[in-house]
């Protein structure tokens, strides 16, 4: 976006609120385009919305009558308008879906997945094409093909690939150590180029034919296929038509498999969205290259009672925010701005994107069945929510709070006799796991004893909550707990309790899991500060709820401490040392076969090395013979 004018934030007239308060700022407003946003008694963002015509938009709010019910609430709860002016209606869109995803307004529909999705990379970095799963920037060299609905999507059609195609999954690295073929050759899932089983040139035609794959060219690659296996077979290279067999069988069995692959419809993106109650479901499909690369489903936050064309405009700009269009959306309903809409990810493409609500054909079809998808999904998540608002009233019941918890954050440490030892918080709400609100925590006391749990929770919940005060003092936000929940019994809920004290948060309630005198799943017993222990009946189903809870959050810290210790255990000591980096620790790898031979190595041994200087070489042996 070029740069805008300057934010208009006039005075809060006193004592107005509500439509009165707009009816007065309408007063000091022109006709430009631009955003407003409306703000409660304490400051927060109730809604940010643009307009074409500033004055014209917000003047709709002053009026007495006429609202439905969501905009009438945020009417009676403005109490003050701030507003910045653009040039053009566009830079107001793209302002306003910036200002949604940073500020999260209550009123606004909001897009609460935005993770990126994962591609297929063609790497070609080296000569030999490696192919690999990929998520986040494409800065790497090769061509990409995405997106994917998932990793499971990924992993399948690399799966495919392999089969068919055989090309490569190894790093650079380990390509360049093998000595022998590895497990994939010998299942026939690589072609073995790292030892010569195969020529660069028939290595290149493999990855020719995966990309034209990829590109949905399926179809010719099995022709050609058939006619070399012909060949070869009249050439009596029996050996040769045979695998070429086996190619065939591998692809034809691929395509056996894929779902939903439409002729005509080369290239789309299909959303289909489905409300009821006041919840929504957004199905979207993938398709790239005639094939379906899978769905996923979205369901995100309304304010109340919006319209479908409101809702679906909003979900799409919020979801191309950072990501790259195809040629064609489908969707199930139009959206208002149709027009704007299509000129933002037109230009963010660099090419012509079209947008259109097909009624008949192929395309209509798609998007029925990815509407039937969306309201199968939404009908599930309902049952699923109402039977864990269920849940979270027990809970509230039994641990005597005044309300459901919102937002329950559930506590585990783990390690192995001290080492490697990390804290997990995973959170569960009304609507099942947040995931994206997972966290884990190295710790880094240096005071704590190994296997000191007491110390290590200390130090967990002292950096939660310390952020938390730093972020967000007042409480505004929805990230402060209604409820902590530990794993462990008296002394960590005394350790916690403690911190909690401590940093003045002590109003949050926390409850402790311990096992019971057996230690048998299904006895635990439950701890509070300053209260006796108690326990729940063997067939209570909040009994249930908190052990799956606890159970995911031993889960979360397992897998975490497992992966912090398995990179300790592949970690080597040459990352450590300043200047020397990728290109350099091969070097010295290479010249001295270990990173235990560079420990020991002289000075004239290191600067015999390519690319190890004086000071360098100095810097290495100290690093290694310090004090």
């Amino acid at each position: 976006m070029t740069d805008a004018p300057p934010e208009k934030a006039p005075e809060r007239p006193a004592g107005l609120t509500g439509s009165a308060l707009i009816q007065d700022y309408v007063r000091n407003l022109d006709g430009s385009p631009g955003v407003y946003r409306m703000l409660d008694h304490q400051g927060a963002v109730l809604y940010v919305g643009k307009a074409r015509n500033l004055r014209a938009r917000v003047s709709n709010y002053a009026r007495m009558t006429g609202h439905s019910g969501r905009i009438a609430r945020m009417i009676r709860e403005t109490c003050s308008m701030m507003f910045l002016t653009t040039r053009t209606e566009t830079e107001a869109l793209l302002l306003e879906q910036n200002l949604i995803k940073q500020l999260k307004p209550r009123y606004n529909v909001l897009l609460r997945d935005d993770k990126s999705f994962p591609n297929i990379l063609v790497a070609k970095s080296h000569e030999f094409a490696q192919i690999k799963k990929h998520r986040g920037a494409k800065s790497e060299p090769g061509d990409y093909y995405g997106p994917f609905a998932s990793a499971g999507a990924v992993n399948r059609t690399l799966n495919q690939l392999q089969r068919v195609f055989q090309l490569r999954s190894c790093t650079d690295a380990t390509f360049q150590s093998r000595t022998r073929p590895c497990l994939l050759f010998q299942i026939k899932r690589c072609a073995g180029p790292c030892v010569g089983r195969i020529g660069l040139a028939d290595y290149q035609a493999l990855v020719s034919d995966a990309e034209r794959f990829l590109q949905g060219k399926s179809t010719s690659i099995q022709a050609e296929l058939a006619a070399q296996m012909a060949q070869a077979s009249e050439d009596m290279e029996y050996e040769r038509a045979a695998a070429l067999r086996d190619r065939i069988k591998a692809l034809t069995a691929v395509q056996s498999v894929q779902a939903i692959n439409p002729r005509g419809v080369p290239e789309a993106d299909i959303f289909a969205l489905y409300m009821e109650n006041g919840q929504a479901c957004v199905q979207v499909f993938f398709i790239r290259g005639n094939q379906n690369w899978g769905n996923r489903d979205f369901y995100p936050r309304l304010g109340g009672a919006e319209s479908h064309d409101e809702v679906m405009q909003a979900f799409l700009a919020q979801f191309y925010d950072g990501k790259v269009p195809p040629r064609m959306i489908l969707l199930s309903h139009g959206v208002e701005d149709q027009d704007l809409l299509t000129d933002i990810l037109s230009e963010r493409a660099g090419r012509r994107v079209t947008i259109g609500v097909p009624q008949r054909g192929e395309k209509s079809e798609l998007v029925e069945n990815a509407l039937r998808n969306a309201r199968r999904s939404l009908a599930r998540r309902m049952s699923e929510s109402a039977t864990q608002m269920r849940l979270l009233d027990g809970l509230a019941e039994k641990l005597d709070l005044h309300a459901p918890p919102r937002r329950i954050e559930i506590y585990d440490n783990s390690h192995i006799q001290g080492t490697n030892a990390v804290g997990g918080m995973v959170v569960s709400g009304p609507d099942g796991w947040m995931k994206n609100q997972y966290r884990k925590f190295n710790i880094k006391g240096t005071e704590i004893t190994p296997g000191d749990d007491f110390g290590m929770m200390k130090e967990v919940l002292t950096r939660r909550f310390a952020r938390l005060l730093k972020d967000d003092p007042d409480r505004r936000t929805e990230a402060w707990p209604d409820l902590l929940l530990i794993d462990g019994g008296a002394g960590q809920i005394s350790a916690v309790h403690e911190i909690m004290v401590e940093m003045g948060v002590d109003d949050i309630p926390v409850l402790g899991v311990a096992k019971g005198v057996d230690r048998d799943h299904g006895k635990e017993e439950f701890h509070r500060p300053g209260q006796r222990p108690f326990a729940l009946a063997m067939n209570d189903p909040v009994l249930y709820f908190i052990q799956r809870l606890r159970d995911e959050a031993h889960r979360w810290a397992i897998g975490t401490h497992r992966a912090r210790r398995a990179k300790s255990v592949m970690a080597n000591p040459l990352d450590e040392i300043a200047g020397v980096g990728a290109s350099r620790k091969r070097a010295l790898l290479a010249h001295f076969g270990s990173a235990k031979a560079v420990s020991r190595a002289g000075m004239p041994d290191l600067m015999a090395v390519d690319g190890i200087s004086e000071s360098l070489a100095r810097k290495i042996h100290d690093h290694f013979n310090a004090g």
